[in-house]
């Protein structure tokens, strides 16, 4: 069993950075593909970032795609989202998730799961 705790949410205004962190128990974690995902108010839970088992690979959601940077140190068992140039849309809560392996892009891949960081933008 894979624990997960998000922390480095916030409140920010529109143009600010916050960065998240995701910290985890498996001993195992550089074996895990590790991803963020957002869901605001309402809204269905969405993908944010990923990035696979050896750091050399990152990918993202068009809509934050040169403004958010997913990164992961396997020492620590952590994974981060440095999230830059806020705007109001990107306001949820945001959600650290690991999987062993299918697609990076959705939900179903992801059988842990934290608790979730609250993300507020406001101008």
């Amino acid at each position: 069993q894979v624990q997960l705790v998000e922390s480095g949410g916030g409140l920010v205004q529109v143009g600010g950075s916050l960065r998240l962190s995701c910290a985890a128990s498996e001993l195992s974690f550089s074996s895990y593909v590790v991803a963020w995902f957002r869901q605001a108010p309402g809204k269905e839970r969405e993908f944010v970032a990923a990035i696979n088992w050896t750091a050399g690979k990152t990918y993202y959601a068009t809509s934050v795609k040169g403004r958010f940077t997913i990164s992961r140190d396997n020492a620590k068992k952590s994974g981060y989202l440095q999230m830059n140039s806020l705007k109001p849309e990107d306001t949820a809560v945001y959600y650290c998730a690991v999987a062993r392996g299918g697609s990076y892009y959705s939900k179903s891949s992801y059988a842990y799961w934290g608790q979730g960081t609250q993300v507020t933008v406001s101008s």
